[in-house]
């Protein structure tokens, strides 16, 4: 049998955002948070933790691509969704309505 590996190693993680929310106060739209970085991260993860529902975009995907997790631990690659959307030039990550949802405790993090 033949693996083959291929391996790409930073020095160490020189940037790290990360934050806790709720939507939960009449009024707000939860359709779209947008956090700008400065920087463009090698690694994003958005947690439900309400649901367990989680997301992660890894450096390679598409900027529109995650993979997703389910309470259950269904893993698949939503590619409709657009929950996590990564601009590498303007160095935003924006969180969209498929994974925001009104009431819920979510945390995110991204690594660069």
């Amino acid at each position: 049998m033949t693996i083959t590996n291929t391996l790409v190693q930073g020095e160490r993680v020189h940037r790290y955002a990360s934050g806790k929310f709720t939507f939960s106060e009449a009024g707000e739209d939860p359709t779209t948070l947008v956090k700008t970085l400065g920087w463009t991260p090698r690694y994003v993860a958005f947690h439900n933790v309400t649901d367990r529902i989680s997301y992660e975009w890894f450096h390679g995907m598409a900027a529109t691509e995650s993979l997703k997790t389910v309470a259950a631990g269904t893993r698949t690659l939503d590619t409709a969704d657009a929950a996590i959307s990564v601009s590498e030039s303007a160095g935003t990550v924006t969180f969209s309505a498929a994974a925001i949802i009104e009431d819920k405790v979510c945390y995110w993090v991204a690594c660069g």
